[in-house]
């Protein structure tokens, strides 16, 4: 008897510890969430000029005029992303690959900002994203067959199926690993 409320207690404790970590995490997660309106207004506090010199780094606007417009314009590509990145990592659903096409899309677009040689920055990014694009959408339309083929098969609800195709590593790097 025992021995059976020692296996007990520990079973309770390793559930109490991963309950604790899941919700330290999660918390983290809404924090980062929470503060992304601010990140928005980063550029207000960079000065409106050519050459932004601080105790870090000095930057030349060439393209864009002044410091501020580059800022805002990053912003505006890096706060999505971020989101993106969230809602990549934590998606439990079988579709979750298809986000890589808008972060790959939003890299695309931070790369050709930090270029400032540019005249035209969104122009033909979807010749870029075409790779990406050509090993996405087929393997989901795949998926999408495999599971309605079971749905007709099967008594199985469309949650169940779900739940069946999901992949849960255990860890951030096991997340991850599973993608290279």
């Amino acid at each position: 008897m025992d021995r059976l409320q020692q296996k007990s207690t520990k079973i309770k404790s390793k559930d109490q510890d991963k309950s604790k970590i899941e919700f330290v995490i999660g918390s983290a997660v809404a924090l980062l969430i929470a503060i992304t309106p601010f990140l928005f207004d980063i550029y207000k506090y960079v000065p409106e000029v050519k050459i932004w010199d601080t105790f870090v780094f000095t930057y030349d606007s060439k393209y864009y005029g002044d410091a501020s417009t580059v800022v805002w314009t990053l912003l505006n590509k890096l706060v999505p992303l971020f989101l993106m990145f969230i809602w990549f990592f934590t998606n439990r659903h079988w579709w979750y690959h298809a986000l890589l096409v808008p972060i790959s899309m939003y890299i695309y677009q931070i790369m050709l900002t930090l270029n400032s040689d540019l005249y035209f920055m969104d122009e033909n990014q979807v010749l870029y994203l075409l790779p990406v694009m050509a090993i996405i959408i087929p393997s989901i339309y795949l998926i999408r067959t495999k599971a309605f083929n079971k749905i007709n098969d099967a008594d199985k609800t469309l949650e169940e199926l779900e739940k069946e195709f999901m992949i849960k590593p255990k860890t951030i790097w096991g997340k991850v690993k599973q993608y290279f």
